[in-house]
């Protein structure tokens, strides 16, 4: 079976509060975009599961991989799994916000359910996703989620028409931002609306109220995720924003000729272009 494990982008991302667990309470609205990794599963033929990973470098030993993770998150979930061979092909760039391991791991739950015929729901593979990471369980859902707690409690009943937009989102490839780091940096602050509130105003009415807080600690670090920001909004963005912890940066054109145009003052950075849809 072969899945192709997209990524996302936040609309919005707020920080209320430090947890006594570490973790933090936010809100936000997470999106899925067509950027994806390709992830291959077939039972095994050796008998033994393995993970054969081509495509980008994965600074992470291979039994650490979100993939392993979740495989024997099910494998604990179920009772046993049969093995399997495992080939993932990176293409999302990591440290940038945009969910790619995460998308992996929950992408590997919903394709070993289906090549083991498991027969798990979305629900209960949520449940074992959210075991493996906090972003996780959004992918097995895979649409417009309202996100609030640490990110794994979630409201679908969130309407976003995009249709006629085009997305421009764009890693700096110098860049790359760590989670924990990010968090470290940021302030949280009780937010007065939420994402979700303002996602029913104009696009053009987003700017300095559709707010990711982690801009103001990442920004002064790494001047050249800000400085693709910019320039997206002087190409001619009427949105753009840092995606979760970063670094990706997306910029919401109005025209797809604008988009492609701002393509060409993005030379250092790994990009995409999506076409907007209504969800």
């Amino acid at each position: 079976m072969i899945l192709f494990p997209n990524a996302k982008i936040n609309l919005g991302l707020r920080i209320l509060r430090r947890r006594p667990d570490g973790y933090h309470d936010l809100l936000t609205v997470m999106m899925p975009i067509a950027w994806t990794d390709i992830l291959e599963i077939v039972p095994s033929s050796t008998g033994k599961t393995s993970l054969h990973i081509t495509g980008r470098a994965v600074e992470c030993p291979t039994d650490k991989n979100l993939v392993m993770k979740a495989y024997h998150a099910l494998a604990n979930e179920i009772g046993g799994l049969p093995p399997a061979e495992i080939h993932l092909e990176k293409i999302i760039p990591d440290g940038a916000g945009m969910g790619g391991g995460s998308a992996d791991a929950a992408f590997a739950i919903r394709g070993l359910n289906e090549v083991f015929n498991l027969g798990l729901d979305e629900d209960r593979m949520a449940h074992v996703a959210a075991t493996v990471g906090a972003d996780c369980p959004f992918f097995i859902y895979n649409r417009p989620m309202f996100c609030t707690g640490t990110g794994t409690t979630m409201s679908a009943d969130v309407h976003i028409d995009f249709t006629g937009y085009t997305i421009v989102i764009a890693k700096p490839r110098v860049s790359a931002v760590s989670t924990a780091a990010a968090y470290a940096g940021v302030t949280p602050c009780e937010a007065v609306d939420t994402p979700l509130d303002l996602l029913g105003r104009d696009i053009r009415d987003w700017a300095g109220l559709l707010i990711n807080d982690f801009e103001a600690s990442i920004f002064p670090r790494l001047p050249q995720v800000a400085a693709v920001k910019q320039t997206l909004i002087d190409c001619g963005a009427i949105y753009a924003s840092m995606t979760g912890s970063g670094a990706a940066v997306y910029g919401i054109f109005a025209t797809d000729k604008l988009a492609r145009e701002a393509l060409t003052h993005l030379t250092d950075c790994d990009t995409f272009v999506d076409t907007g849809r209504a969800w």
